[in-house]
């Protein structure tokens, strides 16, 4: 596939006509993945829905996108798939086995739960490997769509500052509290909550704090859960000092209020539970055991945190 016959047919992309002019969705998405690729992802041509995808999407829309159109990631991730580049489709969703994707799914985590990866066709992916491709590909874009906005884009991307890593500054404890999230602000917990079930495994190297098991599969991923200490819905606290990085066995326990963790970082168990004390794995095992702890006190969980699971959902 030539270069000239890309940039000729994405001025074709399908946008939809609105109050507010034509809908800039799809050239907002195909700059998003143009950026992800710059920074080494999607190059096996495999792009998943997750944070840093959905959390760049956001970023550039809010540079480029000055109109009163309604962000949203999963309408031109979607219908994409029916624009076409020399005659042919060039993006494609690739579903989980046992899934199929023939609708619009307006939800970003059931869109995550079955979706596998998307894809470029072959033959696009195979020039957009080439940096210099790329970079013409987007500055044709920017010059098309977004010609008064290009400058500021630019500028963003030069500065190091990014939504994400805002979002990983606060995840980390490390910036101040953000504002209290709209119900409507999909997008953007989506992208904290990845952001916190990223972050958890990394600063407990991967192991679960009470039991010690460290648990990372052959493709690095970690097999760990990240769990809130208070509930999401609750406060809205998904920084690292309100998490923990259990086994799902014992984050199970800990949700339904079996075991918790006391003023001095040691766990205590119910006696609301009856089990076999003589198997090795049994949650009594674990009764005045120190938790694992980060390294970085400010990455630790907060005691006004536990206390409250203590009083609120612990089982005495």
């Amino acid at each position: 596939m030539r270069l000239e016959i890309i940039l000729r047919d994405l001025v074709r992309l399908k946008r939809g006509s609105t109050k507010y002019g034509m809908a800039p969705h799809k050239p907002v998405l195909f700059l998003t993945l143009l950026d992800m690729m710059d920074s080494g992802i999607g190059n096996d041509n495999q792009f998943y829905v997750d944070s840093d995808l959905v959390g760049t999407f956001h970023q550039n829309w809010s540079i480029l996108v000055r109109t009163g159109h309604q962000e949203d990631f999963t309408q031109p991730f979607f219908y994409m798939q029916h624009d076409k580049i020399d005659a042919s489709p060039f993006w494609h969703l690739v579903p989980k086995a046992g899934y199929s994707i023939n609708t619009h799914i307006k939800n970003i985590q059931t869109l995550a739960d079955v979706l596998n990866y998307a894809a470029f066709s072959e033959s696009l992916f195979s020039v957009l490997t080439v940096f210099e491709s790329r970079a013409l590909v987007r500055a044709y874009l920017l010059n098309t769509f977004f010609a008064d906005l290009k400058n500021l884009y630019y500028a963003a991307k030069q500065s190091g500052e990014s939504y994400l890593k805002n979002i990983e500054g606060y995840i980390l404890n490390e910036m101040p509290p953000v504002q209290r999230l709209q119900v409507a602000e999909e997008e953007m917990v989506y992208v904290r909550n990845g952001t916190f079930k990223k972050w958890i495994p990394k600063i407990y190297q991967n192991t679960c704090c009470i039991s010690g098991m460290k648990l990372v599969s052959t493709y690095g991923y970690s097999l760990l859960d990240a769990c809130h200490i208070i509930p999401f819905s609750k406060n809205q606290d998904d920084r690292v000092t309100n998490g923990l990085a259990l086994c799902p066995n014992l984050h199970r326990a800990f949700d339904r209020g079996l075991i918790s963790i006391d003023a001095d970082y040691k766990v205590i168990v119910s006696d609301q539970i009856m089990e076999d004390q003589s198997h090795p794995y049994g949650l009594t095992h674990f009764i005045g055991r120190r938790i694992l702890l980060p390294s970085e006190r400010h990455h630790q969980p907060a005691q006004e945190n536990l206390e409250w699971h203590r009083l609120s959902t612990f089982s005495k």
